[in-house]
């Protein structure tokens, strides 16, 4: 905990002084009990009634002042606290490689069945969007708070050939910003421009590229990819990643698969499809986010179960002044009423 005026903490100094000041008072009482002899006895009869409470008012009231001389210097605090208004961006493999049946039923029936999860574990504030790639990536479903709209969105993934992974990190963080101008185009190098034709107008010039911020530096987006990391079309991952990075964007990686892999075949071909973890550790090391492995449904699920739960989170530094004030309040007024119900009076 730090303070924002920790000056004001020698306030506390005076405490020191009150108990002091209430021991000479008990001590001048106690005095003219004994140079009253009938005093004395009603001062001890009384003592059997009261004992400790006599003590417990004072004491509540001097820590109530404590807590009123910490308010002062307004302390912050470490407080971890749900986020509004985040945004989360699902990529998912939808490559051939995803028919590989190393993770029960197959990885892509158990990827579908994780991000059911993960939608039914972020509150309604936060907006899921959905990415799916192959060999080129397209966003499937913009971001949105209607978990109907994103459960139907995964639900419509089909299979197709190639795993262009940075192709969808690239559209995901396009759906991120989308007033950016990102141009997914050139960076992808998926298709084409079309010539101008005489007379035609040209297109707006493109925004310029904002500076690289600190890798994980913005708060308010993040995104998940699911993948093997076989990489066989699209950009190179690691362009791809840094590019992220320098939007500040983390990217939490989850690989689905064994290194050992299996062999699958689709539309008359076969191959071995094995789990790439160094690519996917790459990109969570760039974007300071993390890497986790599923080996089975079971796991995947919790992984983004926990995801979910975890995203949607903010650690932050919070002023917790009033926190203080209250409590102090809250003894002061205890001690002012056990000393009126015991004592019948105040303090």
């Amino acid at each position: 905990m730090s303070f924002v005026w920790p000056r004001l903490l020698w306030l506390l100094l005076l405490l020191p002084l009150l108990v002091l000041l209430y021991v000479s008072i008990l001590r001048q009482q106690h005095a003219t009990m004994l140079r009253h002899a009938g005093l004395a006895l009603v001062q001890e009869a009384l003592s059997r009634n009261r004992g400790w409470r006599r003590h417990l008012p004072p004491l509540l009231f001097l820590l109530g002042l404590a807590a009123m001389m910490v308010a002062m210097a307004r302390p912050v605090a470490v407080l971890t606290l749900p986020q509004e208004e985040r945004t989360i961006i699902l990529a998912m493999d939808i490559s051939g490689s995803m028919r590989a049946a190393d993770v029960g039923p197959n990885r892509l029936a158990a990827a579908q069945a994780a991000a059911h999860s993960f939608v039914a574990a972020v509150p309604k504030s936060t907006r899921v969007g959905v990415v799916a790639f192959a060999a080129t990536a397209a966003l499937v479903q913009p971001p949105t708070r209607n978990h109907e709209e994103i459960d139907a969105a995964i639900d419509r993934f089909q299979l197709q050939r190639g795993t262009a992974v940075g192709s969808g990190l690239l559209v995901a963080l396009a759906a991120i910003f989308p007033e950016a101008g990102i141009d997914i185009q050139a960076l992808t190098g998926e298709g084409e421009a079309p010539p101008l034709r005489p007379g035609s107008t040209p297109p707006p010039p493109k925004p310029p590229k904002p500076p690289p911020v600190a890798p994980g530096s913005y708060p308010d987006a993040a995104i998940v990819l699911l993948s093997d990391g076989q990489r066989t079309a699209g950009p190179a991952v690691e362009e791809a990643a840094q590019f992220v990075a320098d939007r500040g964007v983390r990217v939490y990686t989850v690989g689905i698969g064994t290194p050992e892999g299996e062999v699958v075949g689709y539309e008359g071909w076969s191959m071995r499809v094995r789990l790439d973890e160094a690519t996917l550790k790459g990109v969570a090391d760039a974007t300071r986010g993390d890497y986790f492995h599923a080996t089975s449904a079971s796991e995947l699920e919790q992984i983004y179960r926990n995801l979910g739960s975890r995203l949607v989170m903010k650690t932050q530094q919070t002023e917790v002044s009033a926190l203080f004030s209250a409590l102090g309040v809250l003894l002061a007024l205890l001690a002012a009423f056990l000393s009126l119900y015991w004592f019948k009076r105040v303090l």
